[in-house]
């Protein structure tokens, strides 16, 4: 494995750092440290070291090409999709073709070109298929962590949240943002009967390769528009660098497959490795150089308490954005109806009872007191899950129905949502 990484200055130190024990009294930090790492474990200056140097980097190809107002998502995907022999259902002209072909003379794009045209040496099918069978068996699981866990624990560290303040997403389309992040991480691990290649998780030309070539260039646009905007690179590093890139992957991969496991699923170690693979590539697609993303869960858990640890927390950059969320049931469903506040409640109850109370009352939410009860989940989960386990009958009835829910997912975006269109 290659441990060299793009060159950044390793003296560079940035307003955001803090010390290593600044943080050392979190709720979820204490977790990961008695529960999931070693006994020995120590925070290591070396990787400190990595994690300064990321904040300084960006994703240079897209932004070489977006510099020049070159927008690569539809043609990469065209022009990969024809010689691949896949269907690309978008209309073209032979003008359009031309300009496609024309686009691979730029340096850029065809990195971009031989990076999702093909499969990495390292990455490994039937593993990644494994991980995507068991991180797509819980899609309401899913929806509950991503909302209460994933993304309530990055708003409490500014430098996640400040990207999403500045441009406005979560906090005036707080909606349709979440249930966009929802269809991503449901098209990373896509059933087969939905993806359009018909064959495993991520294949080329499936949803989730799609989503992440798209992804990619909203990301390359978004950091354009906070650095023509101002923003403060000498404190918090480029916007959406490799640091906080990797955060985010293991916020979708790591924190969401622990919160299942809390919750009752039966992940086995060969289901653990699966999805840490699986979501490698979905990773390096985005943009992570590999050399930066744990290769086991062990260092994954170490990389995310040192990366914890060493973030300048300030839960009121994040309270608008967890107030968005928060409300989100209510404004569904009515201010006055009972269900909307029981929903609030009950997804408070995870982000306290997962994350931790700390981060809780920093973000303001409320302090239900039988939070607890939401562990009642656990036999139930437990159980179906058992039950899956030895009923082949069983297992295919749950396929299918996830399968039809990811579908219809995938159908409501495209029809609503201005991103796909």
């Amino acid at each position: 494995m290659a441990t060299d990484f793009h060159a950044a200055p390793t003296s560079a130190v940035y307003g955001r750092n803090r010390p290593a024990e600044y943080n050392a009294d979190l709720q979820v930090l204490r977790r990961i440290q008695r529960f999931l790492l070693p006994k020995d474990f120590a925070v290591s200056a070396a990787l400190i070291d990595e994690l300064n140097q990321g904040y300084g980097l960006n994703d240079a190809p897209v932004d070489a090409l977006l510099a020049d107002g070159i927008k690569f998502a539809r043609p990469l995907q065209r022009l990969i999709l024809r010689e691949s022999g896949f269907a690309d259902n978008a209309p073209t002209t032979a003008q359009n073709r031309a300009d496609d072909q024309s686009l691979l003379m730029r340096a850029e794009f065809a990195e971009l070109y031989a990076q999702f045209a093909t499969y990495p040496d390292w990455y490994e099918p039937q593993l990644a298929e494994i991980g995507a069978v068991a991180y797509r068996r819980y899609p309401l699981m899913l929806v509950w962590l991503l909302r209460n866990v994933a993304l309530m624990a990055g708003y409490s560290i500014p430098a996640l949240a400040l990207p999403l303040i500045q441009t406005g997403a979560l906090v005036n389309d707080a909606l349709p943002r979440l249930m966009r992040t929802y269809a991503y991480i449901l098209a990373v691990s896509e059933h087969a009967a939905v993806s359009p290649t018909g064959r495993t998780a991520l294949a080329i030309g499936s949803e989730g390769w799609r989503q992440s070539i798209q992804v990619r260039q909203i990301h390359g646009l978004v950091r354009k528009q906070l650095l023509h905007n101002g923003w403060d690179s000498a404190y918090w590093g480029i916007p959406i660098n490799q640091t906080d890139m990797v955060a985010t992957h293991l916020q979708f991969s790591l924190l969401i497959m622990r919160g299942l496991k809390i919750l009752g699923a039966r992940i086995s170690t060969e289901e653990a490795e699966g999805i840490l693979h699986l979501w490698q590539l979905a990773s390096w697609w985005m943009g992570i150089e590999l050399a930066r993303l744990p290769q086991h869960e062990t260092a994954a858990w170490a990389w995310l308490y040192t990366y914890l640890a060493t973030q300048e927390l300030d839960f009121e950059v994040g309270k608008p954005l967890a107030k968005a969320l928060h409300d989100l049931p209510s404004q569904l469903m009515g201010k006055q109806t009972r269900r909307g506040r029981w929903v609030e409640m009950v997804n408070a109850s995870v982000t306290r009872t997962l994350v931790g109370d700390d981060i809780g009352d920093g973000l303001g939410l409320p302090r239900p007191k039988w939070r607890i009860g939401i562990l009642a989940s656990v036999p139930i989960l437990f159980g179906v899950d058992t039950a899956r386990q030895f009923s082949p009958q069983l297992a295919t009835k749950l396929e299918q129905v996830r399968a039809k829910r990811q579908d219809n997912m995938n159908w409501w975006l495209k029809r609503y949502d201005h991103y796909y269109q």
